[in-house]
């Protein structure tokens, strides 16, 4: 039997206010509605907040990291290892260079990556790994470069900005991250490049959009990194279209043929606004992660933990097991709660379960961790915009639906 009356409670809504329209109405109003001013405004906030000399908005974390594995000369020989335990955007940007996908499979009951299998996984093709920042929660860095330290013999590079490294380079995706800190240190100041996302459903978003971010103690030229990623997201144009409007400027040259995805001046004007108001959107997301934590771990619910000593996450996603239950029955599960008005979500299905995936080898019998992990999950609905009663109604109705599975 369902507890109390309907109500809607949706999955991920974008929080935005009055302000953020006020933003973009005035952002259109100036007449410059690609990427200008307010790009570069956000782009310096960015890098204020993670705490990185650098920044580069793009039209997504996706582009972010392509674009990276691009700069460091990534491609056809080469390989690249993720987590088997993520969304598709993870592996799908080492196909698009020309690399071989290597998928690591989770440690046991946990969504983060085997770090002994990690470490068998390297070898002198790897040039990049690409931990991933799940639910907003940054991996454990201390041991992905002790690995990398320990496998230092192997790394062959191939240009100059990889012998600047001179091992395996780390490329995190924080899709989920931003603002998350761990042991001291903000989520982009620990591995060598990290990608976030400002996607609808993220914490802070743009509607779509995306940022990179590099550690500002690594031998890098910081101007010549942040031109390379202005080069390969705007065609390869040596003159961006603002650099363009100044008196007489109007020539240029195509560098190389490269590619198209900036962010516009509209995107950043949510954004500017968005980051005013994060750290209030963070507190509400720990709340809520807080109500469901004294509700449901007591019942037996496993869950992500997003909190602790020297740490803090995001809150993104909040990621619930539900012990004893089968694939099927988590299904239905979440069809269940549908039919009270509550969206559910799955984070993830395994990669290795995808048709792309499959055709290219991978086989989920090789990844029993992350099956296990996925079979029984279920993502309950965090976001800024559900009220207390919201979530009250969600842990109602949960526990009636879970008696009678």
């Amino acid at each position: 039997m369902i507890a109390t009356e309907l109500r809607n409670v949706s999955f991920s809504p974008p929080d935005i206010t009055d302000s953020e329209i006020e933003e973009v109405i005035k952002a259109m109003k100036s007449g410059w509605i690609t990427t200008g001013p307010r790009t570069k405004e956000f782009e310096k906030r960015i890098a204020e907040y993670v705490g990185t000399k650098k920044a580069v908005c793009l039209n997504s974390a996706t582009a972010a990291m392509e674009l990276t594995l691009r700069i460091l000369g990534v491609g056809p020989g080469d390989e690249v290892i993720t987590s088997a335990y993520t969304y598709t955007a993870s592996a799908s940007v080492i196909d698009h260079v020309g690399a071989k996908i290597v998928l690591v499979d989770t440690a046991p009951d946990s969504f983060e990556m085997d770090y002994s299998q990690l470490a068998d996984a390297i070898t002198e093709r790897t040039k990049v790994i690409i931990p991933v920042d799940i639910a907003g929660k940054m991996c454990n860095y201390d041991v992905i470069y002790e690995i990398v330290e320990n496998k230092k013999d192997l790394f062959k590079a191939n240009n100059e900005i990889q012998s600047l490294f001179n091992r395996v380079i780390v490329l995190a995706d924080a899709a989920h991250a931003f603002g998350a800190d761990r042991k001291g240190e903000k989520c982009g100041q620990v591995a060598d490049f990290t990608s976030f996302s400002f996607h609808a459903v993220k914490n802070l978003t743009t509607a779509e959009g995306g940022a990179v971010v590099w550690r500002s103690d690594l031998d890098l030229d910081d101007e010549w990194v942040y031109k390379q990623f202005m080069l390969y997201s705007l065609h390869g144009q040596s003159k961006d279209a603002l650099a363009k409007t100044q008196k007489g400027a109007w020539e240029y040259d195509i560098v190389y043929p490269a590619y198209k995805c900036n962010m516009t001046d509209i995107m950043a004007s949510i954004g500017l606004i968005q980051i005013e108001r994060y750290e209030s959107l963070l507190r509400r997301r720990r709340e809520i992660i807080e109500m469901y934590d004294n509700a449901l771990l007591p019942l037996g619910i496993q869950s992500l933990q997003h909190y602790g000593g020297d740490f803090a996450s995001t809150g993104h996603l909040y990621l619930a097991r539900i012990p004893g239950v089968s694939e099927k029955e988590r299904n239905e599960l979440i069809i269940n709660m549908a039919k009270v008005g509550i969206a559910c979500n799955v984070h993830y299905m395994p990669l290795p379960m995808f048709t792309a995936y499959k055709n290219l080898e991978f086989d989920i019998k090789d990844y029993p961790n992350a099956f296990d992990v996925y079979k029984n999950e279920i993502t309950l609905p965090l976001h800024t915009l559900l009220s207390d009663d919201d979530v009250e109604y969600v842990i109602k109705n949960l526990k009636v639906i879970l008696s009678e599975v």
